[in-house]
């Protein structure tokens, strides 16, 4: 990771993008304690992390429009213009204002597409391919590293001066992103973009991710995981409510926890790729959030800390090797399509389980609920460790040649050395 930080463009990036996941680190989950404080249910505060994920059913069409712009100007206009869907926030004082939350969280989640995408293209655009693993593993290792404070520092100031702080924190957080990024340098020459009609362009990312085999089988499975994975947003609620008998804060407490373990996955994840490849150590992550689901499905402190932090190390691995996947499979034309399309995939499927939990947990038992996740992750992680053979390990890949490698001349037989004499003029 020390040698993607030497570059310098990376570095002002890395700065930029510091002060924005400070920012959603503190933000989401408190959202979520707000509205369980403003209402009393644990479905609703489950719900809103439900609000952010919806939106990304409008991902081609956002994908689509962020390919069509320049990545840096396009991902500093995208900060200001998320600090500015924040501001509807100060306006919330009781159960009656829950609607503002959610919709400013549905925007949230759309802005967040766009950000995503953008950051895909820029990155891809920065970096170069042999260090794309680093980038992705050092930006996942500090937004998991974020959750050992993120999610403390926002319950604390959510409780010492309300809500309206947490929308505070997150404008000042995107905008001194964009305000850094400004001064990342243009790039020389933009890459050619091939115009079709609008139809086929919102179609390119979806249809170069059923055409790679990689990519398609690293979607089918994490799709599958996914479908049971968003459970957990209600049912971390009722875990820590019905189970530990202690109040919504406390959910913070095990996030800062799993923020341990996504500090580990992120430090892993480069290494893991060079061994495994993205595919084997996407399937790795999935993989492991079964046994912290299986976990959870008791109620006890301590097996709650080690569950957590194995979900934590689960994150970055799925993220890293997913993102690296996308950005070295796909042309860079197509990566903000693609980085979109990925989202719509995965998210739709969580954004189902998220509100098929926040359903379920009302009347089934969260322990039931929990051994399902841990089943089905088991499954969707095992469908991917067969198909680790679709991406090679880093470790194992030669560069490519710069200039095309050409046979080396036969050394000829004595019969051939011979037959051809007489056709080679005498030296003299």
């Amino acid at each position: 990771m020390r040698t993607v930080l030497r570059r310098p463009d990376f570095r002002l990036l890395f700065g930029g993008l510091l002060a924005s996941m400070t920012a959603e680190s503190i933000l989401l989950l408190a959202l979520a304690i707000w509205v369980k404080d403003l209402t009393g249910s644990n479905g609703l505060a489950g719900a809103t992390i439900f609000a952010v994920i919806a939106p990304m059913m409008l991902a081609p069409l956002v994908g689509w429009f962020v390919d069509r712009y320049p990545r840096r100007p396009f991902f500093v206009a995208a900060n200001v213009v998320t600090a500015a869907l924040l501001t509807p926030l100060f306006t919330v004082r009781d159960a009656g204002d829950v609607w503002i939350v959610y919709l400013v969280a549905a925007l949230y989640g759309l802005s967040s597409i766009t950000l995503g995408a953008a950051l895909s293209g820029l990155i891809r655009e920065l970096v170069p391919i042999e260090l794309l693993a680093e980038a992705n593993g050092l930006l996942q290792t500090v937004r998991q590293g974020m959750r050992l404070i993120g999610p403390l520092a926002g319950a604390a100031l959510y409780a010492a001066l309300g809500g309206w702080a947490l929308a505070g924190i997150g404008i000042v957080g995107f905008l001194t992103a964009a305000a850094v990024v400004t001064a990342l340098p243009a790039p020389q020459q933009a890459p050619p973009t091939v115009r079709l009609r609008w139809p086929a362009e919102l179609g390119a990312g979806l249809r170069h991710l059923a055409g790679e085999p990689a990519l398609r089988r690293a979607l089918l499975g994490y799709g599958l995981g996914s479908l049971v994975m968003g459970f957990s947003e209600s049912l971390i609620f009722a875990y820590v409510d019905d189970g530990l008998n202690r109040d919504a804060a406390f959910v913070g407490v095990l996030v800062t926890v799993q923020g341990v373990g996504g500090l580990l996955g992120g430090l892993c994840s480069p290494a893991l790729i060079r061994r495994l490849g993205e595919v084997g150590t996407l399937a790795a992550g999935v993989a492991f959030f079964s046994p912290a689901a299986l976990a959870l499905a008791y109620p006890d402190i301590r097996l709650g800390f080690a569950a957590v932090l194995l979900a934590g190390v689960s994150l970055p691995l799925t993220m890293v090797g997913l993102h690296t996947l996308i950005q070295r499979r796909t042309p860079p034309t197509l990566v903000g399509r693609v980085a979109a399309a990925t989202q719509a995939v995965v998210s739709g499927p969580q954004a189902f389980s998220i509100g098929a939990g926040a359903l379920l947990v009302g009347f089934l038992d969260y322990r039931l609920l929990f051994a399902l996740v841990g089943v089905a992750t088991l499954v969707a992680g095992s469908y991917l460790w067969r198909g680790r053979h679709l991406s090679t390990p880093t470790g194992t890949r030669r560069p490519p040649p710069t200039r095309p490698i050409l046979p080396s001349p036969r050394q000829p037989t004595e019969d051939a050395a011979g037959r051809s004499g007489a056709h080679r003029p005498s030296a003299r």
